[in-house]
């Protein structure tokens, strides 16, 4: 049987850590992280994370991350680009996080169909409190380093993510 080699679409937050541990777990071989940063390379385009916390993220799972400096407008080129890299390596399949935005998931569906690889949404339309839930219960840790103004405040930074976390998101009906 041929293992399907893979790379993960690496935000450093819980959903692309847990597609990761599920790729993995299902016999996947992932073969890096990547992931986009804004055009200085100081912070990633989709949570504002600093570079640096990446790579040490990437270290400490004993995973090579693959780090690309891009604008807004050049992403989805440069996105494109590093995965026609990585097919020349045989990466068969991108690993995404993404649970319910469907226009993230057509997005994403499009670029590996154009690029000639396997779209895996691993997290696709599960309930966030059963994956919260599940990323605890594997002994996962994370700490909030960045919120949404809309849905959550400053105090909400620097929480661990555990069982009273999820049970303040439910008080505060910002998950179903």
């Amino acid at each position: 049987m041929d293992i399907l080699k893979a790379f993960i679409s690496w935000s450093g937050g819980k959903e692309s850590s847990l597609a990761c541990y599920r790729a993995m777990t299902k016999g996947g071989q992932v073969v890096c992280l990547v992931n986009m940063l804004s055009e200085d390379g100081i912070y990633s385009r989709s949570h504002g994370i600093g570079s640096e916390l990446l790579r040490l993220q990437a270290e400490a799972i004993g995973i090579p991350i693959i780090q690309r400096k891009t604008t807004w407008e050049s992403y989805e080129k440069e996105f494109k680009n590093t995965i026609l890299q990585l097919k020349k390596e045989d990466i068969k399949a991108g690993v995404f996080g993404d649970i319910d935005l469907q226009e993230h998931r057509d997005w994403v569906e499009r670029v590996c169909r154009e690029t000639g690889i396997k779209a895996i949404l691993a997290l696709w339309n599960e309930a966030r409190e059963k994956l919260l839930k599940e990323f605890i219960d594997l002994g996962f840790k994370a700490i909030v380093c960045s919120t949404n103004s809309e849905f959550l405040g400053k105090e909400w930074l620097g929480r661990q993510i555990d069982d009273d976390f999820i049970k303040d998101l439910k008080n505060l009906g910002n998950i179903d």
